[in-house]
């Protein structure tokens, strides 16, 4: 079985062809960061321009590295939701258009669950799982329990921990995107200079909030007459340092719900864009090994949004006789536990 698949949810426009022993046969991304970061953050507009714009090339170049042609393609699949609705639109519109002229299988793919389950392309992991997923527009942990069948145990109630990101390194005037420059400059910082607040830190409490953190660390910038390269560098390494806290607390909250549930599983993944933050990784592995867990995340360039992970999605929805149906609407919205097969 060999899958095609396109990612468009948001500023990284993705093509990748997977067969169904997880082998990556061709996998491009291309950023649109240069386009994006003198406005500091997607601007939605631009990115679904840009998507219709690269996705006939990358979908050459994808075919050309799989040495593959389309004939060769047993599915097609595409991101159908969440994420930026004229980028979703395009993927899934691009998708069904093969799918339709060549005969194929189209699959719509939740990105969420494409993040859930990337860890399995390179990792012997078997359900059930605890898994934090933490990227630009997510911050949740979850029990994925099988297969489209997903347990949300606590999420963000505001801002998600890769906004928060991107948020102080717009305010430091570090550049965009926010987490990679963060995490670059708290490499030289003291982490202990700025006690940061934690909210809703207490026992029992599963859900998240950072934007109570981005005030304070706004607050902070305020108070500071001028601020140099060290004072941004501790700042960064500060904030960081309570963002790893906070996520700490709550996914040892949700390893006691799963433990609960399921004594005997004991693999926690970490998956989305800030499971590729090696400070936050470390931190939350000596944790989970102190408690018996065996943490697991994907390879960094599957943390990102990329189509590698929405292909082996589709590939497992495959296996279990799941496609779609060609008058799937794209969604702005979909939430993990509202997928049905």
């Amino acid at each position: 079985m060999i899958v095609l698949a396109i990612e468009t949810s948001c500023d990284e426009t993705a093509v990748a062809i997977m067969d169904e022993n997880r082998n990556i046969l061709g996998n491009k991304v291309l950023s649109q960061t240069n386009l994006h970061e003198k406005f500091g953050g997607v601007v939605p507009e631009i990115a679904a321009r840009s998507h219709v714009e690269f996705l006939p090339q990358l979908l050459e170049d994808t075919l050309a590295e799989a040495n593959l042609k389309l004939n060769s393609i047993d599915a097609i699949a595409a991101t159908g939701g969440p994420g930026l609705i004229g980028g979703v639109m395009v993927g899934v519109m691009y998708a069904k258009t093969i799918a339709s002229v060549m005969k194929k299988k189209f699959i719509a793919v939740n990105h969420l669950e494409g993040h859930a389950l990337a860890v399995r392309i390179t990792e012997d992991v078997e359900y059930p799982y605890l898994l934090l997923l933490i990227s630009g527009g997510h911050c949740q942990t979850i029990i994925a329990e099988d297969l489209g069948k997903y347990h949300v145990i606590g999420r963000t109630i505001d801002d998600a921990v890769g906004e928060a990101f991107d948020k102080v390194a717009k305010m430091l005037d570090l550049g965009y995107p926010g987490g990679v420059v963060v995490e670059r400059f708290a490499q030289f910082g003291d982490e202990k200079k700025y006690v940061f607040p934690k909210p809703l830190i207490k026992k029992g409490e599963h859900n998240f909030s950072f934007s109570g953190l981005k005030t304070a660390v706004r607050n902070q910038i305020i108070k500071m007459e001028s601020i140099s390269e060290q004072d941004k560098a501790d700042i960064c390494a500060s904030f960081q340092y309570t963002v790893a806290e906070i996520l700490n607390t709550k996914l040892i909250e949700a390893a006691k719900s799963f433990s609960s549930k399921f004594p005997n599983s004991k693999d926690v993944v970490i998956s989305g864009g800030v499971a590729s933050n090696l400070y936050i990784r470390g931190k939350l592995g000596i944790s989970m090994d102190d408690l018996g867990y065996r943490l697991l995340y994907p390879p960094i360039d599957l943390c990102t949004d990329n189509a590698a992970m929405i292909a082996w999605a589709a590939i497992e929805r495959l296996e279990r006789g799941c496609s779609s149906n060609l008058c799937f609407k794209p969604k702005s919205r979909w939430q993990l536990n509202e997928i049905t097969y």
